[in-house]
C-alpha cells in the first residue's frame, strides 16, 4: 500500500504536493494524480508537507493521515504587533508560588512542544518531568555539593564567579540553584539524533513560549546543566541515562510577580554580507 491515500474526486491533480515535497518523491500521473516516485517511501520525512498544503483536502499519508492534522483557521491568525508582544513579553521566572504544578498542565506543553521542527523530523526528543517539590530540591542539594568541591578547589573560579554566592545562600536557606521551583522539565535526544542538541533547545523554546498562556513560567536552569555535565550521578538522578549525550533542563511553576513593560534589550549586531 502506498504512503498518499487520494480521493480522486476532489484531486486537481495541480502538482501542489508535488512542487512543495521537500524530498520531490512525488510525481503527478495525469490519470490519478500524486503517486511515489520509485522508492519514495524509503526518502519520505513523514513531514506532512503534502498533506497540509493541499487546498482541496484530496491527499492523505498512511502515517500522517489527513485526519489527524488540523486545520488552520484564518480567524486565529495574529498580527505583527500581537507576535512582536507575545515573543517580546516573555520573562525568565525565578520567584514562584508555592504551588504545584499539575500533571496535566505539563502534559499540554509537552504535547505542544512535541510539534517543534527537528532535523530530518526525527521527533527524537524524550521528556522528564518532576512536580515533587522535595524531590527536585534534592537535585537542587547535589548541585551545592558539586558547587562546594568546585570552591573547594578554586574559592574565585573565573569561570563562575557566581558560584560562592550560590553556597552562601544556600547555607542560609534560599535556593539559588532551581529557586525552588514547583517543577523540573528535561528535554533530552539520543546519540543517534545528529541534532539532537538543536532539536531538544527548539522544543523547549516552544514550551517556554507557551507557558505563560498556562499561567505558567519558566527559567533555563543552566547550573543545573553544568552540575549534569560534571557529575554522571547528578545526571543518573535527574533521570537521564549514561549514554544520552543531548539534554537540558528547565524549572517551571507559577510566577510570584506579572510584569507590565517589555524590556529593552542590546541592538542586533548584523553582518550584511
Amino acid at each position: 500500500m502506498s504512503l498518499l491515500i487520494v480521493d480522486q474526486d476532489k484531486c486537481k491533480k495541480d502538482g501542489i504536493c508535488a512542487a512543495d515535497c521537500p524530498t520531490a518523491i512525488i510525481k503527478i500521473d495525469k490519470q490519478e494524480g500524486p503517486r511515489l516516485v520509485t522508492g519514495g517511501e524509503m526518502s519520505c520525512l513523514r513531514c506532512g508537507h503534502c498533506v497540509a498544503v493541499c487546498p482541496h483536502q484530496a491527499l492523505s499519508h498512511k502515517e500522517v493521515p489527513m485526519e489527524n492534522c488540523t486545520p488552520i483557521l484564518k480567524e486565529l491568525k495574529i498580527t505583527s504587533d500581537q507576535a512582536v508582544q507575545f515573543l517580546r513579553s516573555r520573562r525568565s521566572i525565578r520567584k514562584f508560588k508555592d504551588k504545584p504544578v499539575e500533571k496535566e498542565s505539563l502534559q499540554q506543553l509537552i504535547e505542544i512542544a512535541r510539534y517543534a521542527p527537528t532535523g530530518s523530523n526525527s521527533q527524537m526528543i524524550t521528556w522528564s518531568a518532576f512536580t515533587d517539590a522535595d524531590q527536585i530540591q534534592a537535585i537542587a542539594a547535589k548541585v551545592i555539593d558539586w558547587v562546594k568541591a568546585v570552591l573547594a578547589k578554586d574559592p574565585q573560579p573565573a569561570y563562575a564567579p557566581y558560584m560562592p554566592t550560590l553556597a552562601v545562600a544556600w547555607d542560609r536557606g534560599y535556593d539559588a540553584v532551581l529557586r525552588q521551583a514547583p517543577g523540573l522539565i528535561v528535554a533530552s535526544a539520543p546519540k543517534e539524533a545528529n541534532n539532537g542538541m538543536v532539536d531538544l533547545t527548539i522544543a523547549l523554546t516552544y514550551l517556554d513560549l507557551v507557558a505563560p498562556r498556562f499561567g505558567l513560567g519558566t527559567c533555563w536552569a543552566g547550573l543545573l546543566l553544568g552540575a549534569m555535565k560534571s557529575r554522571p550521578e547528578i545526571k543518573a538522578a535527574v533521570g537521564i541515562p549514561e549514554d544520552i549525550p543531548y539534554f537540558y533542563p528547565m524549572m517551571i511553576g507559577y510566577p510570584k510577580a506579572k510584569y507590565f513593560r517589555l524590556p529593552e534589550r542590546l541592538p542586533p549586531r548584523i553582518e550584511w554580507k
